[in-house]
């Protein structure tokens, strides 16, 4: 039979350790420094709380590594296919479909195509496509837009396609070069129409 439980008998289920109660003087074992050793960083509050690749204020490697180019660098922000919410679904991909099918995120979805259909999608021009599909998604490349039209089915977007807009560093130096050749070309034609005045042979001496 079970001892009855009483204020006399109560104890924790598990065992009990006592905290370590550092700086409370030499006759403790943990007085003076506490346990931390002499000054430096470490002595400090906060000493080990550094964030991940912290190198005590001096140039971290990964700033002292030289930098990825292109689109795939976390450099290049917000550029990259690690940094878009836009999934991508490929011509050949649609070719599972029967003919006549009206494709939306919603069914690519369903199909596993694409992990969810919250996410925008764009379809790609790689593989071939014979069926004729109604595809809807929110952006096309030219490519499939034409293998899709070219089967004879529809290609709706239901985002509007960006405009690319030109550098003004190159837009600055094409001015001139047009601008010169505006006034090249009158002078050119001027010179045209005016009859050239025929000159006499020199004589012989």
């Amino acid at each position: 039979m079970a001892e009855q439980l009483n204020l006399s008998n109560l104890k924790p289920a598990a065992a009990r350790k006592d905290r370590k109660r550092v700086g409370r003087g030499m006759g403790s074992g943990k007085g003076r420094y506490s346990g931390r050793g002499i000054k430096g960083q470490k002595a400090r509050s906060g000493s080990h709380k550094m964030r991940a690749g912290f190198e005590g204020g001096q140039m971290p490697i990964y700033m002292r590594l030289g930098k990825q180019r292109g689109p795939y660098s976390k450099d290049a922000m917000p550029v990259g296919p690690h940094r878009t919410h836009m999934a991508a679904v490929n011509v050949r991909d649609l070719e599972r479909f029967d003919a006549g099918t009206e494709i939306t995120p919603e069914l690519l979805a369903e199909a596993g195509l694409i992990r969810s259909a919250k996410l925008e999608v764009k379809v790609l021009g790689q593989g071939d496509l014979s069926k004729k599909l109604s595809v809807t998604a929110h952006a096309f490349s030219g490519t499939a837009k034409e293998k899709i039209e070219g089967a004879g089915g529809s290609a709706t977007a239901l985002k509007e396609p960006k405009v690319k807009r030109r550098r003004k560093k190159a837009a600055r130096a094409a001015a001139p070069q047009a601008e010169a050749a505006s006034e090249e070309a009158p002078a050119e034609d001027a010179s045209a129409d005016e009859p050239v005045a025929e000159t006499e042979p020199a004589e012989e001496s």
